[in-house]
């Protein structure tokens, strides 16, 4: 089975960010690097991070949120202007004070979620589903355990989960990771990105959509060396994004195939280890 992508996209308004602006794109994670697993920020981060914005890097956070979940995390570091790649790369937004909504979508990459809902549902009847609209939120099959998604929520019958859309999430705390990577493989899903988040996790978006992918629509806009990119992940959906940047960062606490990815390997996120990154970038880094 396969599903095709489906890609929309609008000329970015020039203003709050200059497409000549400094030399120096870093690709931030969120969950794991920015702020921990309960979403504590640490004023450290907050203050090293607001830092190196101030100095013309281009700070990016590249997340699996969606747009409206990742905002409140772009207020808690005081960024009121620049971009986001979100839903792990199939959402590109550019955000600024002075546009309606405090953000616009530039990128935004869909794909029929009708087949692979049926599909899934068939050998997990038991899961928990949501799949994303973009710009709008999430709409699930029941609701998650607090804490486990950001942004706008809203139950509806299954069938109305069936729209185009960036992401579907499955959750299946039943299932091992084996089974899933199992599951994935017996019943044939074609055509799209798998990521499995943890045990009881899988992501499925639009084939050949990254954290990379979204990124390098941001580097292309804002004239950026491919060199003069940097990225700092913990996880399997940082993989890509690591292969892209000029050099890549991983957090203590990441997953072993991350950490054996990376050019460097920083502390774990309770213990700053993104501050102690940014903290040592050279002042002259941000033109």
């Amino acid at each position: 089975m396969t599903a095709d992508p489906t890609r929309t996209t609008c000329d970015p308004v020039r203003g709050g960010v200059s497409a000549q602006a400094g030399p120096l794109l870093v690709a931030l994670d969120i969950d794991g690097t920015v702020v921990d697993t309960r979403g504590r920020l640490s004023d450290r981060v907050r203050r090293a991070v607001r830092d190196v914005a101030r100095s013309g890097v281009h700070v990016v956070l590249a997340t699996g949120r969606d747009v409206n979940g990742a905002r409140p995390v772009l207020d808690r570091l005081g960024l009121d202007s620049g971009w986001i790649v979100c839903s792990n790369g199939a959402v590109v937004a550019r955000f600024d004070p002075l546009l309606p909504n405090r953000y616009e979508i530039v990128e935004a990459v869909t794909f029929d979620t009708a087949p692979v809902l049926a599909l899934l549902r068939a050998h997990l009847p038991d899961a928990l589903y949501a799949v994303e609209e973009v710009g709008r939120g999430l709409r699930l099959s029941a609701p998650f355990p607090t804490g486990e998604l950001d942004g706008d929520t809203r139950v509806v019958p299954f069938d109305e989960l069936a729209i185009p859309s960036s992401r579907v999430v499955v959750r299946s705390p039943d299932r091992s990771l084996e089974d899933f990577v199992a599951l994935v493989e017996r019943v044939g899903l074609r055509g799209v990105t798998l990521t499995v988040g943890w045990s009881t996790w899988l992501d499925v978006a639009p084939e050949g959509v990254t954290k990379a992918t979204g990124l390098e629509t941001v580097r292309r806009a804002l004239d950026v060396d491919p060199s003069a990119t940097l990225a700092v992940g913990d996880w399997s959906n940082d993989l890509e994004m690591f292969a892209w940047a000029g050099r890549s960062v991983a957090m203590g606490q990441g997953l072993p195939e991350v950490l054996a990815a990376a050019d460097q390997i920083t502390g774990s996120v309770t213990d700053d280890g993104l501050a102690d990154v940014l903290e040592a970038l050279p002042p002259s880094t941000g033109g």
